[in-house]
């Protein structure tokens, strides 16, 4: 085949894709993503079939991990979650445009959200990031991201603070990303370290960031309202009334062990699995 001849049979292909597309938004998808509709699963064969049109290719894609996690999240009750196609998606729009940072990080924010808000496998948002490093080594905020999944998702505190470390030591970084990875070691899993991290997240010139700190501070604001309520149960040795949470839902009891939650109905469902227990 010449090369005249391939790059028509190349150009065909592509506008037959651009027609699938054009015909995916005109037509619903399907109600539940299954992992076999992703047609192209190798990053390495969409990058050499996208003919020099990576950036295009890498948001479409993104476009669709953000369709598959919002269709997934907001699903009926009854559906199960699996959020199949999430990583797949990602991993393709990071290869084709390795640079792409929001895929980075809002992924990971994804990849880590606590089932059934999210996939709950941290360890895939751990990858992500380190694939972003692996890009753009002296990127600090890969390093602070990569902190948080440490110390929001697996607990590993020391692991947080190193990267929290990492990251200062890079060119531009800020200067609060020291003192945090030295609270970070300090507190370990206290609340109020968590509280901490999170006060300076929202001082955060990115709109997305700073508003996933305000979410977790409210949480956090929710465990305090949890425990205090605890704290009046065990002294009066009675249920005292349910509080209202900092969203204005109020609380409710968990059946299967008899002690106060956040309702499913609450802006601040699901609470993250490290905090829903008592201290």
């Amino acid at each position: 085949m010449t090369r005249v001849t391939a790059a028509l049979a190349a150009a065909f292909c592509l506008a037959g894709a651009v027609m699938l597309h054009a015909a995916q938004e005109r037509w619903a998808p399907p109600k539940v993503d299954r992992p076999e509709l992703l047609y192209v699963r190798s990053p390495a064969v969409m990058k050499r079939a996208t003919l020099g049109y990576e950036a295009i290719a890498a948001d479409v894609y993104w476009i669709r991990a953000l369709q598959h996690f919002g269709e997934e999240r907001i699903a009926p009750p009854g559906h199960v979650r699996t959020y199949a196609l999430l990583y797949p998606l990602l991993d393709l729009a990071t290869t084709l445009d390795p640079h792409f940072s929001i895929a980075y990080r809002f992924g990971s924010i994804f990849l880590g959200e606590p089932y059934p808000g999210g996939p709950g496998r941290p360890d895939l948002a751990i990858a992500l990031l380190q694939k972003g490093i692996a890009a753009q080594p002296t990127k600090w905020q890969y390093f602070q991201d990569l902190g948080f999944v440490y110390y929001w998702h697996m607990r590993d505190y020391q692991t947080a603070a190193s990267w929290f470390q990492r990251g200062a030591d890079l060119p531009g970084a800020p200067s609060w990303l020291r003192p945090l990875a030295a609270v970070t070691l300090a507190e370990g899993g206290h609340r109020e370290a968590s509280r901490a991290l999170w006060q300076q997240l929202a001082q955060s010139e990115e709109q997305w960031l700073s508003s996933s700190a305000v979410l977790r501070l409210t949480q956090l604001d929710a465990m305090d309202i949890m425990e205090e309520w605890r704290r009046v149960r065990r002294e009066r040795g009675v249920m005292p009334p349910l509080p209202v949470d900092p969203s204005g839902t109020p609380f409710v009891i968990d059946p299967a062990t008899g002690d106060i939650t956040v309702a499913r109905e609450s802006k601040l469902f699901p609470l993250p699995g490290q905090l829903q227990q008592p201290r």
